[in-house]
């Protein structure tokens, strides 16, 4: 292989099988073993390289295939056809504890880990301190990492896998798990990683982070390459068809996953005082999301939990509407209906946004559907300043908020107000 080269990926496909197969069945009842043996391709005949010292980031909805990738990357799981060569150490960090002993403590987790990537004892040392003040975790090294909460197994599995040197770093989605904070360091240790020649994939659905992480990106769906290339190009076509996708109606759309018990049938928005569908979602005025949605049988569903994730033009969460939040999960709905979430005041700039969807019935994910529907938001006067916020300015949200004045603490150590500012005198 090409030195040059970190990863080459030809003609990589993973198969895998829907369904058993037992053998004494597949004798008795051929065919019918093989229609509860179907098989599903969670990728097909993938082909591009990664050079060394190259930051690349994968972008690709759930399902298509991202992770599957990942896994065989990392020699996780092996690939039906094709190669993926790797030339280089591999540090990873694809799941919450991936490679660590849970009966172990952090302290023997790091020791292994670092064995496991062939560095000698005075190697692991010599980073050690290090790798305890990244994740955090220091008072909980001796601690048996079954212990431990997952946030705290993401900080000390991405601390090993960064600061250990491998050649190549190979991180999925998993980060979303720890803090915002530590997600920034993390981001930071990558780009570090990066800039001393280090090879990096990176998955993640914070496209910004992967514009500022990453010099080129691939875009996977339904497990096949549909782009490759600069990552702002790449990045910008994804939203296209993300836009496109949404512009469907939701009846209609089969990119969809759950086990279909409950699916929404249509979505709508309701804006204004008068609740129209034919306002404008506006900054600080009343919206209501109305679901349609229909049972998979006459019957009405018991346990549901409802959701709707805002995101923002590259893919960040802004917030969430969730019934669970608010003690308003539904013990029974009827087959079919209308659920309608109420927001009083639209917290976002001005801007255009995307709405992902969840429904579970019980403990399962009944519908889970991204990119629903796109929600264009219009400035709106929320201060009664005749001054307006735009989210590439002022950031997504709007919160109303008021300032006053106070003098310097008197002999008792309290702040005195002297006068308020209400937000209608900024």
């Amino acid at each position: 292989m090409d030195q040059d080269v970190a990863i080459r990926i030809e003609g990589l496909g993973k198969r895998y099988r829907l369904g058993e197969e037992r053998p004494l069945a597949r004798l008795l009842h051929p065919r019918r073993s093989r229609a509860q043996a179907d098989a599903i391709w969670a990728l097909r005949d993938l082909s591009f390289d990664v050079a060394r010292g190259e930051a690349v980031g994968i972008v690709g909805r759930n399902g298509a295939g991202k992770s599957t990738l990942l896994k065989i990357l990392a020699r996780i799981t092996e690939p039906t056809t094709g190669s993926a060569t790797i030339h280089g150490r591999v540090g990873s960090l694809l799941e919450v504890g991936t490679g660590f002993h849970p009966e172990l403590t952090g302290r023997e987790n790091v020791r292994l880990n670092g064995a496991i990537l062939g560095l000698r004892k005075h190697e692991i040392d010599a980073r050690f301190d290090e790798i305890v003040e990244f994740s955090g975790v220091s008072r909980f090294l001796d601690t048996p990492v079954k212990r431990y909460s997952s946030g705290m197994r993401v900080r000390l599995a991405f601390a090993v896998a960064a600061h250990l040197e491998p050649e190549i770093l190979i991180v999925d989605e998993v980060l979303a798990v720890g803090d915002a904070e530590f997600q920034s360091r993390c981001l930071g240790k990558m780009s570090d990683v990066a800039g001393h020649g280090r090879t990096v994939l990176f998955v993640s659905h914070n496209l910004a982070a992967l514009r500022s992480l990453c010099s080129r990106a691939v875009w996977l769906e339904h497990g096949t390459v549909r782009g490759c290339g600069a990552v702002s190009a790449v990045v910008d076509a994804y939203l296209a068809e993300s836009h496109r996708r949404a512009d469907a109606p939701v009846a209609e759309r089969r990119d969809r996953s759950g086990s279909g018990e409950l699916r929404f049938t249509r979505i709508a928005l309701r804006a204004g005082a008068l609740a129209s569908e034919s306002a404008s979602p506006t900054t600080g005025a009343p919206l209501e999301i109305v679901l349609g949605y229909t049972a998979a049988h006459a019957a009405p569903l018991k346990n549901v939990r409802i959701a709707v994730l805002v995101l923002d033009s590259l893919g960040g969460r802004v917030f969430a509407t969730d019934t669970r939040l608010v003690n308003a999960d539904f013990a029974e709905l009827p087959p079919a209906g209308e659920l309608v979430c109420a927001i009083p005041d639209l917290p976002l700039a001005a801007g255009r946004y995307q709405l992902n969807l969840w429904a579970t019935v019980g403990d399962s994910i009944a519908d889970h559907l991204e990119d629903a529907a796109t929600l264009a938001v219009e400035e709106g006067d929320v201060f009664g300043t005749g001054r307006t916020t735009l989210a590439e300015k002022h950031g997504p949200c709007v919160v109303r908020h008021a300032w006053r004045v106070e003098e310097g603490p008197d002999d008792d150590g309290v702040a005195r107000a002297v006068a308020d500012r209400p937000e209608s005198a900024r």
